[in-house]
């Protein structure tokens, strides 16, 4: 039997072992349930992510935002205009660099968000109960390995054998 790992996943049988899939649903799952948590109250995830950036850290720009989101700046921008139409948010020139702008809460965005963050916590909370203390722990490094893996910060042992 082969340790290989490229041996082990090639082809239809080993497309089950892989991690990669098991990861997507996972995370098409979460944001399935966030998104149907979320549109009663005429939000989609980035923006719900956008303004729970700003209840943290106010005055942020749209590529910080972007970041912070896992989107595009150009989704952001969309992302962003949106929210500002929607009386949400408010931009504003950046003091530093005139060609930045900035973005604050409004007040009708801070009411918003807890509500929207209180039915991301239900989600959430459902996702925590599945696992033990220990468990969640050990589940979180392991998706942070795996986050450092494919961003090459952290090299996997080269297999043994």
């Amino acid at each position: 039997m082969t340790t290989d790992p490229a041996e082990m996943l090639a082809g239809p049988r080993g497309a089950q072992l892989r991690l990669g899939l098991a990861i997507k649903r996972a995370e098409q799952a979460m944001m399935a349930a966030k998104t149907e948590a979320l549109r009663e109250l005429d939000l989609t995830v980035p923006q719900y992510a956008v303004l729970l950036q700003l209840t943290e850290r106010s005055g942020m720009s749209g590529a910080q935002l972007a970041r912070g989101a896992a989107v595009t700046p150009q989704t952001m921008a969309g992302v962003l205009a949106n929210l500002e139409a929607k009386g949400l948010v408010e931009r504003e020139q950046s003091e530093v660099h005139s060609k930045v702008l900035v973005t604050r809460l409004s007040e009708a965005g801070r009411t918003l968000v807890a509500a929207a963050d209180a039915r991301a916590v239900e989600i959430e909370s459902a996702l925590w109960t599945a696992f033990e203390g220990g468990e969640r722990e050990l589940f979180r490094s392991f998706l942070e390995r795996a986050a450092a893996v494919l961003h090459g910060k952290h090299r996997p042992a080269p297999p043994v054998g």
